[in-house]
């Protein structure tokens, strides 16, 4: 991914209207993100563009991604959840 669309996904998983998509998205962009494939990684930017009352609720788990692409990257993201503060 080049650097000007990592700068891109970067600003758009940590300046979310809900402060726990930030702290997921960005704890996830930094330690899992770079070994992601590149189909994985096209995937999480869709993701990442999603509104956040259509995101939360998948990585949540109070509702269920109908993707299977997104169901692979939403489970990794329920994986990594912060569960501490930064």
């Amino acid at each position: 991914m080049e650097r000007d669309a990592l700068n891109r996904l970067q600003w758009r998983c940590t300046r979310r209207a809900l402060l726990e998509l930030d702290l997921i998205l960005g704890k996830f962009l930094v330690e899992e993100f770079p070994a992601l494939s590149e189909a994985e990684k096209q995937v999480f930017a869709v993701l990442a563009d999603m509104e956040d009352h259509d995101l939360w609720p998948m990585v949540n788990g109070s509702e269920e991604c109908e993707d299977a692409q997104q169901a692979g990257i939403i489970a990794m993201l329920r994986k990594s959840e912060v569960r501490k503060p930064l």
